[in-house]
């Protein structure tokens, strides 16, 4: 057993093979509809000409943890085609709200698992009516978006290769989004966070591909640490948190932490944990997060804890409310188990529903 209060696993990535079976149907749409899907979907279909078909996500933010972009972008994978995901470089709500900025891991993991990144900019927004200083309903900028999307169209090479020339055009990007808050503001009277300081992360991000990953990597790593000591007021857990930096064939770093991790013999549990307080299963949103994580989990290889190897068990944790019964879930849920059951089965991670594992 581990007795560290913490845990550090460090592991190696060469690919992701994985079928999803959760994803949704997905509705499809004109490129002429592209900003009408975009306020309809999160996830769904573009049809670019008769030929050509592409499935696109969108992030609300910029940042992992908000309205669940994990979830989206797993709806699209299952799409036989081209697959991009739209993210703000940065998205600012105002002085009253939050901003966020991209990071480099994103754009590695989303290359790993052959998305294409659109790195985007938001253009619009109104007013909140809850307070003062606050905007929401932010809107990309459609024209920039068509263009990159026509570009995608007849582009050969893989994502990897869009996705690190996207980073190459960090700093124009960069500059779009900084004039257009500042636009926005005028427009809405509401005060955003500092210009100045949004310029000087975007500069930082101007030096270069390498200085981005660096920068991102040194925030990635506070945020995981962080989030190895602070534990989630939602979650249930039992366990000891891990740490745990994978490195892929690009030479990048991820950075994540396993909920909970148990080792029994020479077997690692990297458990991701998924609660509600009802009687019932977590959302689908977030099984579906917590889905992406056992993409990567069920692909790890060379897995060491201190410089010993281990072998790595992914297990997706689903966590209750007191009064759960598996018996008196309606047919809907109780088909929504069966199919995870089916995906843990194929792609070789386990289900632990409460204390029981369902396989």
């Amino acid at each position: 057993m581990l007795k560290e209060n913490n845990v550090h696993i460090t592991a190696k990535i060469k690919g992701v093979e994985y079928i999803p079976f959760l994803g949704r149907d997905l509705k499809e749409y004109d490129f002429n509809e592209f900003d009408k899907a975009l306020d309809n979907d999160a996830t769904f279909i573009l049809n670019l000409n008769e030929k050509n078909k592409i499935a696109v996500s969108w992030w609300v933010s910029a940042k992992r943890t908000r309205s669940y972009p994990y979830s989206r972008v797993y709806d699209s994978l299952d799409f036989s085609s081209k697959k991009i995901t739209i993210i703000p470089i940065f998205k600012d709500e105002g002085k009253e709200g939050d901003r966020d900025y991209l990071q480099w891991d994103t754009i590695s993991l989303m290359s790993l698992l052959g998305v294409y990144v659109i790195i985007a900019y938001y253009n619009d927004a109104v007013q909140s009516s809850r307070y003062d200083q606050k905007i929401t309903s932010q809107r990309f900028d459609i024209k920039y978006l068509n263009e990159n999307i026509t570009k995608l169209r007849s582009y050969q090479s893989d994502a990897l290769h869009w996705n690190i020339a996207q980073i190459d055009r960090i700093g124009e990007i960069g500059d779009k989004a900084i004039k257009s808050y500042k636009q926005i503001s005028e427009n809405t009277g509401v005060e955003m966070h500092s210009l100045k300081a949004a310029k000087k992360r975007i500069n930082n991000l101007r030096e270069g591909k390498e200085s981005f990953m660096e920068l991102s990597r040194n925030l990635a790593e506070l945020a995981q640490r962080r989030e190895q000591i602070t534990e989630q007021p939602k979650e249930l857990l039992n366990g000891i948190k891990g740490t745990i930096t994978i490195t892929n064939y690009l030479g990048g770093n991820y950075y994540f932490t396993s909920d909970e991790v148990e080792l029994h013999g020479e077997d690692i549990y990297l458990i991701d944990a998924k609660h509600t307080r009802k009687n019932n299963i977590p959302s689908l949103g977030d099984i579906k997060d917590g889905l992406l994580k056992m993409m990567l989990f069920t692909n790890l290889s060379d897995v060491k804890i201190n410089g010993k190897n281990v072998k790595p068990v992914a297990v997706l944790k689903l966590t209750t409310g007191d009064e759960f019964s598996i018996e008196e879930l309606s047919s809907t849920y109780k088909k929504r188990i069966e199919i995870l059951k089916k995906e843990a089965s194929v792609n070789g991670f386990k289900i632990l529903l409460n204390s029981e594992y369902l396989c």
